[in-house]
């Protein structure tokens, strides 16, 4: 005769058996996460690809995870000419999705980039921030480029919404418009390291192929990350990074190892 505990024990249909199926959606729901924090907006067919899931469950672990608040559907972002037919469905993670993994992350990257000022100085720090930064603006020099001049600012914001940053391109209230970003993935690391915002700062002024002004950052304790861009800079002017929170700006002097000078 079968024993009883078999019907409750490490078998289908037992109670750890689905528990175990539970732990495993569970997993496979984090690594579909994962994987959209990793490469920006995915689609389902992206996300399937690159896990190996079939598509029925790639969408039975969107479906969740949307459910649960981590990540909303937007329609892809085409820049140029859009072909026939309706978009792609892009899945972004949302702040509540981001928060999941960032506490993580960033004790991962202070104590990675803390061990690089202590070996190797801050010259260092700073030349992993330029690399950090070079991937975002190899993929937007052609989004940027192939906009008008006065819409430059507008797709630099359109980027970086895809890419999570939540920003907009805005009036300023002196000549010229503001980019702000209400989103900072490296926030907290950048409020110890802010060559994480020099090295933004200065892709920022190269795809827009002007001077520009980093007047706040959240990394200092704004709401905000903003940026001034004037109307009708100069090309390759100056660059200049945020003062530190509550200094004034007088004491404040620039980099050695930077490539722009600041605005008197």
């Amino acid at each position: 005769m079968r024993d009883a505990a078999a019907t409750t024990g490490p078998f289908p249909g037992g109670q750890d058996a689905h528990a175990r199926v539970h732990d495993a959606h569970a997993r496979t729901r984090e690594r579909v996460a994962r994987s959209i924090l990793e490469n920006g907006p995915s689609t389902a067919a992206a996300l399937g690809e690159r896990l190996g899931l079939t598509p029925a469950a790639v969408r039975r672990h969107l479906d969740t995870l949307l459910a649960e608040g981590m990540l909303e559907a937007r329609e892809e972002r085409v820049y140029g000419q859009r072909g026939r037919g309706r978009p792609a469905k892009v899945f972004v993670l949302t702040a509540a999705g981001r928060d999941a993994f960032e506490q993580a992350y960033d004790d991962l990257a202070v104590g990675a980039l803390r061990f690089l000022a202590e070996t190797g100085g801050e010259d260092l720090v700073a030349e992993f921030a330029r690399r950090r930064i070079a991937d975002l603006e190899e993929r937007y020099r052609p989004i940027i480029e192939a906009a008008k001049p006065e819409d430059r600012a507008t797709a630099l914001a359109d980027a970086l919404s895809a890419d999570g940053y939540a920003a907009s391109a805005v009036a300023s209230p002196v000549t010229g418009e503001q980019l702000c970003q209400h989103h900072c993935p490296v926030a907290h690391v950048a409020e110890q390291f802010p060559q994480l915002c020099e090295a933004e700062t200065e892709a920022f002024a190269r795809l827009l192929d002007t001077h520009v002004q980093r007047i706040a950052t959240i990394a200092h304790g704004e709401g905000v990350c903003t940026t001034h861009i004037p109307w009708g800079g100069p090309a390759g002017d100056a660059v200049h990074p945020a003062p530190q929170a509550h200094q004034p700006p007088q004491a404040h002097q620039a980099r050695p190892d930077a490539s722009a000078e600041r605005i008197s």
